[in-house]
């Protein structure tokens, strides 16, 4: 008999917790241990209980959970996925050690919002709490490494999910303004990647943007995959572009990193670096097989510094990653490896 998920729920709405109560007690892997309407009811179930995982509401009285993850998480380093509207609040959960979040649903979309809660639940069951905020690794001088930052013949790709948005962050943050043009994919949905794209602007030597459809790809300039849009790159007599396009799911996300992945293997070739990170599933690991093949050069992240190892295990299994490295090693990798 598989052991089933225990999950406490914490929510200050008993409209919103009753339903997740009985929606997810529905699925065989997860038994919902109990709920909570505060913080403070929180933390003593956590002592009492000992969850596996806790899903969280953020605006809450007494308490809110950013700082409420603050607090708890130092001592008891449960997998937490926060559940909020505003994605000011998720990328401040995330900073605070939450594994994952997920957007709180209108009325229509509960039954959506529940498979993918689900879903959510499963992955964080088998995540790594951090103890440290990835943006804040510090690595190489950027001084030593902008050396060695070359032309815009050269394009980086990176691909991430879970855990990502603060892998990417401690990756980006540590490369120097004239890096070549960078595209990202990030699971991330529709209306958070303008939020995030915007908060890595403040904190990076490049500048950072939401990809837009026609964007020209060059030095100093980050692009993040839109929600629900698929990146891929181009090339025309002036350089490389990208399109952002509504499109179906391919390997179970929009955008794909295999999508973006396999764009860059046809058009940029061997001038081409790739790097996978964090995330659970296999999106992008086929993709960055074909950018090997091209003749580009593939980093995978380390189980290690990885929140979940799925997405870079799945790469390295089958050959796709040329160095397996850890988190804070990948900026120098990417800028030793640009031509």
């Amino acid at each position: 008999m598989v052991k089933k998920i225990k999950l406490l729920i914490v929510d200050d709405s008993i409209i919103f917790r009753t339903m997740l109560f009985k929606s997810l007690n529905n699925f065989d892997e997860i038994e919902v241990i109990a709920t909570a309407g505060d913080a403070f009811e929180a933390k003593e179930k956590i002592i009492q209980l000992k969850p596996d995982v806790i899903t969280l509401d953020v605006e809450m009285p007494k308490m809110n959970g950013i700082d409420f993850l603050k607090q708890i998480l130092p001592q008891h380093p449960i997998p937490t996925i926060v559940v909020t509207s505003t994605p000011v609040s998720a990328f401040d959960a995330i900073s605070a050690g939450a594994v994952e979040f997920i957007k709180k649903p209108t009325r229509q979309e509960t039954d959506f919002f529940v498979k993918e809660l689900k879903k959510k639940v499963i992955i964080a069951s088998n995540a790594k709490v951090r103890s440290f905020s990835a943006a804040a690794i510090k690595t190489t001088p950027i001084q030593v490494l902008a050396a060695r930052a070359a032309s815009s013949n050269s394009v980086i790709a990176l691909g991430a999910s879970t855990g990502g948005t603060e892998a990417l962050a401690g990756v980006l943050e540590n490369l120097p303004k004239t890096t070549p043009g960078i595209i990202v994919v990030q699971h991330m949905p529709a209306g958070f990647t303008k939020m995030y794209a915007d908060r890595l602007n403040r904190i990076c030597n490049m500048e950072v943007k939401e990809a837009t459809d026609g964007d020209r790809v060059r030095p100093g300039l980050i692009i993040i995959g839109a929600g629900e849009y698929h990146l891929r790159l181009h090339k025309d007599v002036q350089g490389y572009y990208i399109t952002s396009k509504r499109g179906d799911k391919v390997s179970g996300h929009c955008p794909s990193v295999d999508v973006m992945f396999d764009s860059v293997a046809d058009v940029a070739k061997n001038n081409a670096v790739g790097a996978i990170l964090t995330g659970m599933g296999a999106d992008g690991a086929k993709g960055l097989l074909k950018m090997k093949q091209a003749g580009a050069f593939t980093i995978g992240q380390d189980k290690e510094t990885c929140v979940v190892y799925g997405m870079p295990m799945v790469a390295f299994n089958i050959g796709a990653v040329i160095k397996q490295a850890p988190l804070q090693a990948i900026p120098k990798l990417i800028l030793d490896n640009v031509k």
